[in-house]
């Protein structure tokens, strides 16, 4: 097996154990990140009812002209405080981080700790 499939295959698995624990409830919906190479998605889904709250991305509208491209750190932080920005505007005051397989680590942690930054401006609880 090639090494950039088997890491692939071992991201899966990791997300696939996480993901038996971590559940995204109306009250507390799931902020679910992927990481691609050339750009950064985030959204935010409630499981039970099998809905998307609120979504964002390097290729968002509002972010398109901004950010030069989407995958560095930069671009990624800014994913993370225009997410959080929604989650608040559409009443979503809590959220649990799911890193889907990923380290916490470089663009992720950059997503996750401005959208944490924008959440505690707020004054809300966020994760």
């Amino acid at each position: 097996m090639e090494p950039a499939a088997k890491k692939a295959q071992m991201r899966k698995r990791r997300h696939r154990r996480v993901r038996k624990r971590l559940e995204g409830t109306p009250e507390r919906p799931r902020l679910c990140v992927f990481r691609s190479n050339r750009h950064i998605y985030a959204q935010v889904i409630d499981d039970w009812n099998r809905r998307t709250l609120a979504s964002c991305s390097s290729l968002s509208r509002e972010l398109r002209d901004e950010l030069a491209h989407g995958r560095s750190v930069e671009s990624a932080a800014r994913v993370g405080e225009v997410l959080a920005r929604k989650c608040i505007e559409s009443g979503i005051t809590a959220v649990v981080f799911d890193r889907a397989g990923y380290k916490y680590h470089g663009r992720v942690k950059a997503l996750a700790e401005a959208a944490r930054a924008q959440f505690a401006e707020a004054g809300v609880q966020g994760f």
